[in-house]
């Protein structure tokens, strides 16, 4: 089944208001860094007109096996996560996003290289039910349980005849080894 052809569950909305989130982290910076205190005049209506164009660009998509994600002005980014993949989705709502009822959610997979979250979609409007509707379908998909990684320990995990005649090898030689007798 192509990805085009899954049934879209969710579209996510994204609240105006994060334009003002975004305004207001950029002349924090902006004040923060001296240098550029003269140049706020400057930055501010580009600021506010390049959030804008940024805004626009939010996709954030809930499909019967996935969740999508595209974003970006100059530089498109678009993501495409299993939903079998995500062990969570947290909630980030800082002090200025509080004044503005703003809310982020990070999304977390199984598997992710580095730390922090592998998506994070600020300003989403009903950020919690978006949430509760991603994992609810995460557990529709995995079988009611959250993605789990799995060990060769457990009887359900097929082991390849080469692999399985490896690890035999693997367990005779160790043997072999413990049963040598020692010289101290």
């Amino acid at each position: 089944m192509n990805d085009s052809d899954e049934t879209v569950l969710w579209e996510a909305e994204f609240n105006p208001k994060v334009k003002t989130y975004w305004l207001i982290s950029a002349v924090l910076t902006t004040f923060l860094t001296i240098v550029l205190i003269p140049l706020a005049p400057l930055i501010i209506p580009i600021a506010w007109y390049v959030s804008g164009l940024y805004l626009k660009s939010h996709r954030c998509t809930l499909t019967e096996r996935t969740l999508k994600v595209s974003r970006g002005v100059l530089v498109r980014q678009e993501k495409t996560v299993p939903l079998d993949r995500i062990t969570d989705l947290g909630l980030v709502q800082g002090p200025i996003m509080r004044a503005l009822d703003l809310e982020a959610v990070s999304v977390e997979t199984a598997g992710q290289s580095g730390p922090g979250s592998l998506v994070r979609l600020t300003g989403i409007r009903n950020g919690r039910a978006f949430r509760d509707a991603v994992l609810k379908q995460r557990d529709a998909v995995t079988g009611g349980e959250p993605a789990r990684l799995t060990s060769a320990t457990e009887p359900d995990v097929a082991v390849d005849a080469n692999v399985q005649t490896t690890l035999i090898e693997i367990r005779d030689i160790l043997k072999r080894i413990e049963d040598r007798p020692t010289s101290l």
